[in-house]
């Protein structure tokens, strides 16, 4: 009854599920760190730089799978990534050199990650539901991934303690694989172009895309996503050292991820109801200094299980939070089209400051033996995107004659 009278949500269930599954086991991966360590003998920077190309790849390809969503329908983008996500995960075990774990952590797993990811996902549901409700189901698409990866953080760490590291990373590609006909459900309604009442002319894709880069509102979110992406990549990558260094067991990084997904899934739907009731540039403003106050309070506390899984707890809260009113921004200065592009580049800038968050995390840790150094500079960058987001106008991105001659 649901579904008849609003059939989109059949569109809005399989992007989350397709969400849920592959972030969930792309937030998984990291779990089997110490086990492609030793398998390998290259070293923590080694493993960690494979990791960091992962963060970097997982948002280069973003732009690239909007854009192919945008112009040839959301399956196709998905089924590329889907393909890439399934191959890499189970080619990880035979990669013996830092060239082949880049190839098949940070390329292929990762990379197709992002092509099955957020921009792709969240622009296709965008065009099936009505006007003004795309932050709100960009929540839930959102809360997806945290289902996800409290779902299969878990998993993943039975399967490498009962069936080994190497049998667990293929278990997982393999669940990659029921995402493809939840795929199919995404067919159709490709993207408009964007029209400037002024002007009898649509703006391109290429022309929408310079006016994004020249609007200073866009850039600042670039900016305010980069620190986000540090953040999250340092703490997905580095958890099982973050743990070690508490003196808790390896296993406890499942229960920690978990934890941060399970509350990560209240973060991201209320963000996405609170993008239909507040200024997004305030909400993120708000998320970014949580975030800043949660990692003091950890760095002050003592380091037990219950301290832990709370830090994990209220980090969840605003872990991937960020999102939907990032989306329901982009959204809102350029309208549906080419969202999928344009959101996929804001997510690029996102990873980049996760290929700073995983790479220095190992860098710092093979230094000076703890996380210390990254943590301040997380905290930092935490007031920076808090005020950075202050400054953005909230409104539709006007398109002059002059920009669309451009």
């Amino acid at each position: 009854m649901l579904f008849t009278k609003r059939p989109y949500l059949i569109q809005v269930a399989a992007a989350v599920a397709i969400f849920a599954l592959i972030f969930g086991i792309r937030q998984s991966v990291p779990m089997f760190f110490s086990s492609i360590n030793n398998h390998t003998g290259l070293g923590v920077v080694a493993v960690s730089l494979a990791f960091a190309c992962g963060q970097l790849a997982w948002g280069a390809f973003q732009p690239f799978a909007g854009a192919i969503s945008d112009k040839f329908g959301t399956e196709k983008a998905l089924l590329i990534g889907i393909a890439m996500c399934v191959t890499g995960t189970l080619l990880i075990p035979y990669a013996t050199t830092q060239f082949e774990l880049i190839v098949t952590i940070g390329i292929l797993s990762a990379g197709g990650a992002g092509f099955a990811g957020n921009s792709v996902l969240m622009s296709a549901v965008n065009r099936f539901v009505p006007p003004g409700k795309g932050g709100l189901y960009a929540g839930l698409v959102n809360a997806g991934g945290s289902i996800g990866q409290f779902i299969m953080a878990p998993i993943a760490g039975w399967l490498i303690v009962h069936t080994g590291w190497e049998n667990g990373l293929t278990y997982l590609a393999l669940f990659c694989l029921v995402t493809v006909p939840l795929s199919l459900l995404l067919r159709g309604k490709k993207s408009t172009p964007i029209v400037d009442p002024s002007s009898p002319q649509p703006l391109n894709l290429q022309q929408s895309i310079a006016l994004a880069c020249r609007t200073p509102s866009y850039l600042m979110l670039n900016a305010g996503f980069f620190v986000c992406g540090f953040h999250v990549a340092f703490i997905a990558t580095h958890m099982p050292g973050v743990i070690d260094l508490c003196g808790l067991p390896p296993t406890f990084t499942g229960w920690a991820l978990a934890t941060i997904g399970l509350f990560n899934i209240i973060g991201s739907l209320a963000a996405g109801w609170l993008t239909t009731k507040m200024p997004m540039k305030h909400l993120l403003s708000y998320v970014y200094a949580t975030r800043g106050i949660i990692v003091i309070l950890f760095i002050l506390g003592p380091k037990t299980e219950l301290t832990v899984l709370l830090f994990a707890a209220t980090l969840g809260l605003t872990y991937l939070s960020t999102v939907p009113p990032t989306a329901g921004l982009v959204a809102k200065m350029f309208g549906r089209s080419f969202m999928g592009t344009l959101f996929g580049i804001v997510l690029f800038t996102h990873q980049i400051g996760g290929f700073l968050g995983a790479y220095l995390g190992g860098q710092v840790f093979q230094q000076f033996g703890n996380y210390n150094i990254v943590w301040y500079l997380d905290i930092m960058l935490a007031v920076f995107a808090a005020l950075i987001h202050l400054p953005i106008q909230e409104k539709p991105v006007q398109v002059s004659n002059a920009q669309t001659a451009s």
